[in-house]
């Protein structure tokens, strides 16, 4: 066949290149123009996975020492929902290069996405259930402070702690809900009576309720938990280390300032922090009053091991780069 000839011929070619010819000097005679071309089509190929390993290697480097960069002492995450335009799978990217360990306030339903890419989430997102008015029970207005949303709570709430400890993580938020006329004292000891009927349940699969204090001056008209000696009352009423508060630095400087005297006092209570610029929830840089570094400083001396979240509404065109900018203010 052709092809056998001329392959046959090539290697004629190549043979005849080596024989010595003129009285012993040695002299190769030129090589077919297919035979370089195969030659030049390996050489290529070996050229372009050295190229492409270099590459890999670099991008490698790059990503550890940008993660090297962080200092250790902060746990960095983030809350999804700040970013409505950005998707999980992107928010992912870009989190894991700026070195978050986490993206928060997702449902157990993304926890695949975020395990791909090697992230956890520190604070799982509410269940809710339609309550008998067909409204949604456990969200921010309407949760553990009334009695008789107690029963469809739970049922709501136990299959996300089961969720949440399969995925071996550890914490899921609960709120209030609102005053609506209701004194504190009967709020308060409603949720301790609510939240009680799905601690067991919490305590046994290792899974920490976290109740959020949000301020009821600009965000949360009426909110029950708007105070941190509220909360703390709750966590020593009900008097379980698998029950804390997130202190959300952002809400806690609105109702009461001193956040740094606060942290220092009662971390003990506290199982995660939020951040956010005041006034406005935008930025946390130089363009709102909290120094976010010196409550970092606060934050880390206390030895706490868990996450601080960045939850501000990025004001910016280049929202990833807000969020790195925040990462690289509270790594301190």
């Amino acid at each position: 066949m052709v092809w056998r000839r001329e392959r046959a011929e090539e290697e004629n070619a190549i043979h005849r290149s080596h024989i010595t010819i003129h009285s012993g000097a040695k002299r190769r005679l030129p090589i077919p123009p297919r035979v370089c071309q195969r030659r030049s089509m390996k050489s290529s190929r070996r050229t372009f996975l050295r190229t492409a390993a270099i590459t890999a290697a670099a991008a490698s480097l790059h990503t550890r020492l940008h993660a090297a960069d962080l200092k250790g002492r902060i746990n960095h995450s983030v809350c999804k929902w700040c970013y409505p335009k950005v998707s999980l799978e992107d928010l992912c990217v870009a989190g894991k290069d700026m070195g978050l360990q986490s993206i928060e306030l997702v449902a157990p339903t993304d926890f695949p996405t975020l395990k791909k890419h090697g992230l956890s989430c520190a604070m799982t997102t509410f269940p809710t259930i339609d309550g008998p008015d067909g409204k949604k029970l456990g969200t921010i207005e309407r949760a553990f402070n009334r009695k008789e949303h107690h029963e469809l709570l739970a049922k709501a709430y136990a299959p996300s702690i089961d969720a949440v400890a399969d995925a071996g993580f550890k914490h899921l938020i609960c709120f209030s809900g609102n005053r609506d006329g209701m004194d504190d004292e009967t709020g308060m000891k409603n949720c301790a009576e609510g939240l009680k009927k799905i601690l067991p349940q919490a305590e046994k699969r290792g899974v920490t309720l976290v109740m959020e204090l949000l301020n009821s001056r600009v965000n949360h008209k009426d909110y029950m938990c708007d105070k941190s000696a509220w909360g703390i009352a709750l966590c020593k009423m009900i008097s379980s280390a698998n029950f804390k508060l997130l202190y959300d630095i952002y809400h806690m400087q609105i109702m009461e300032g001193d956040v740094i005297a606060t942290v220092k006092r009662d971390n003990q209570y506290f199982a995660h922090y939020h951040t956010g610029g005041v006034p406005g929830r935008h930025e946390i840089d130089e363009t709102q009053e909290l120094q976010y570094p010196a409550i970092m400083r606060a934050i880390a001396d206390t030895g706490f091991k868990g996450h601080v979240a960045q939850e501000f509404i990025p004001a910016k065109p280049d929202v990833l780069a807000s969020l790195r900018q925040a990462v690289g203010i509270c790594d301190v």
